[in-house]
């Protein structure tokens, strides 16, 4: 029999869509507003948290996610770089809001892989 409440995974279920666009709102509204990268990459890993609560079962691939985070890391620091050195802000007007925006949602992808590694690496050692 299934210990976990049906509410809990119903309202569950009508929620996920709800928070995954306000973790995408904060994420894409960094640059102009409080919040970022971190804070969205955070409130978008609840979901996988959240998921993982209501029903305690393996459903994604952490190494997958975990190259998701490396190649976002890199990403990353390959964007910082090539804005810094070819000088992009100088030349256009509205390129340093580009990059802030690009960099938020980067950061927003890295932060939200690798709090929910984080997490379900908790619960696997826990659940020995």
């Amino acid at each position: 029999m299934n210990d976990h409440s049906q509410l809990l995974n119903r309202t569950m279920g009508i929620i996920y869509p709800f928070v995954i666009l306000f973790g995408i709102y904060i994420v894409l509204n960094g640059h102009i507003s409080p919040g970022g990268g971190f804070q969205g990459g955070a409130v978008l890993s609840s979901v996988f948290i959240a998921k993982y609560l209501s029903q305690p079962i393996m459903f994604l691939d952490l190494y997958r996610i975990q190259t998701i985070e490396k190649y976002a890391l890199l990403s990353l620091l390959i964007l910082a770089t090539l804005f810094i050195t070819l000088n992009v802000y100088q030349l256009f007007v509205h390129s340093l809001v580009y990059y802030m925006v690009l960099a938020n949602i980067i950061i927003g992808l890295k932060v939200a892989c690798g709090m929910t590694i984080i997490f379900y690496r908790f619960a696997f050692y826990e659940s020995r």
